[in-house]
Formats: C-alpha cells, sequence, structure tokens
C-alpha cells in the first residue's frame, strides 16, 4: 500500500486509503465518490470470484475478500457513470471490467492456452515482458507504443464489457483498456507505482481538473 500512497503523493495527489468492512461498502463508496476527485482501485493477493461476473468457478479460489470487492465494484461503477478518474492497477482493471459488464479468464494456467508466465519469477521493480498499446490515453502517457512492464497476476479480463482494449501481453492476454467517452479512466494489468510510478502524474492531473469542474 505504501507504494501506491507515495506514487500519488509523488504525482501531486493527497492520497486517502479506504478500508472496506463488511456491510459499508455502498456507505463508503458513496462518501468516496462525493469527496474524492480521484480514484485508484489497487491490486493484491486476492481475486475476483466469478459470481461477481455471472459465471460458476472452473478452479479454486483460495485468496478471496468479498468487502474488498464489493467495494471496489462499487466506485468503479460509480466512477465511470460520474466522470471521475479512475486508475486501476493488476486485479484494479479486472475489477474495473467486470464493473462494466464484462468478465474474466478465472486462471491463466488453466484457460488460456499458450499464455506466457504473468506471474514473474524475479522482483516486481524489474519488468518481465513487453506490452504493445493502441492508441489513447496510455500511449499518450508512455509516449511510445511499445513498453515493458512487471506481472504478477493469475486471472486476466476476458470480455472487456463497455472498456476497450488498448494493451496486450505478446500472448494475446489482456494488458490494458479505457472507457471510451471517459474524461480519464485507465486500467491497467501491472503496477506502475512499482517501475517509476507512471501513470500517477496523469490521474493526478485528471484529478485536478475534475476538481475544477464540481459544481
Amino acid at each position: 500500500m505504501r507504494s501506491y500512497l507515495e506514487a500519488i503523493a509523488a504525482g501531486g495527489g493527497l492520497p486517502l486509503p479506504l478500508a472496506p468492512a463488511h456491510g459499508l461498502h455502498l456507505d463508503l463508496a458513496a462518501w468516496a465518490l462525493d469527496n474524492a476527485d480521484g480514484v485508484v482501485i489497487s491490486g493484491g493477493p486476492v481475486d475476483l470470484l466469478p459470481y461477481h461476473y455471472g459465471q460458476q468457478a472452473r478452479v479454486p479460489f483460495d485468496s478471496t475478500d468479498e468487502p474488498r470487492a464489493l467495494l471496489e465494484l462499487a466506485l468503479a461503477r460509480g466512477c465511470m457513470e460520474r466522470g471521475i478518474p479512475l486508475l486501476g492497477v493488476c486485479g484494479g482493471l479486472q475489477v474495473m471490467a467486470v464493473a462494466a459488464g464484462g468478465s474474466l479468464v478465472q486462471d491463466l494456467d488453466a484457460e488460456f492456452p499458450g499464455a506466457q508466465e504473468h506471474q514473474q519469477l524475479t522482483s516486481p521493480s524489474e519488468p518481465w515482458h513487453p506490452v504493445d498499446l493502441d492508441p489513447g490515453l496510455l500511449r499518450l502517457a508512455y509516449g511510445c507504443d511499445r513498453i515493458q512492464v512487471n506481472s504478477t497476476h493469475r486471472q486476466a479480463v476476458d470480455d472487456p464489457g463497455s472498456l476497450r482494449v488498448t494493451g496486450r501481453a505478446p500472448d494475446g492476454v489482456v494488458e490494458a483498456a479505457e472507457l471510451p467517452g471517459h474524461p480519464w479512466c485507465v486500467g491497467v494489468q501491472w503496477h506502475p507505482e512499482a517501475i517509476g510510478a507512471a501513470l500517477y502524474p496523469d490521474l493526478c492531473a485528471a484529478a485536478r481538473a475534475f476538481r475544477a469542474s464540481r459544481p
């Protein structure tokens, strides 16, 4: 968590962590959406259960956090509806896709034949594989059409819903997506705060613009 807070602060923002709690996800999300100028949905060693996207479990799920999942889905949907700047990181991209009506690859090893290793064997402070970027906010932010990223995930986006895929790994796994028509709504499958904190200054700039537009 500290790396996220430091990346936001370095980008010019004032980070405020929001902790999930049983039965309070709608209240917490409503407060955040009314008061925050931008939102980061972070990654972590948890899986999103498939009932959230209308599927049955096809693989074991040993690491889940339902209060967190419900809070993050409410935040993602609210940001998309209200035009609040949103950055989804790793599992945050997966939350965004589900919130946008999409679905997930439940386990890359089991369900994505030909996938390369997406849980890197080295430190996440080091790049692991390239990502090719299509035109969009990410390509503008990085200033090129191919970047090197880290990788620490077993799930991935399958159907992006209303999101537009703007980045893929060489094996075809979705690595980035954006919401068309939204001022700044970006999800990435990697952890930018661990390899240079790119994107956080762009998020903070979008948050300042959103704050200036509030009534």
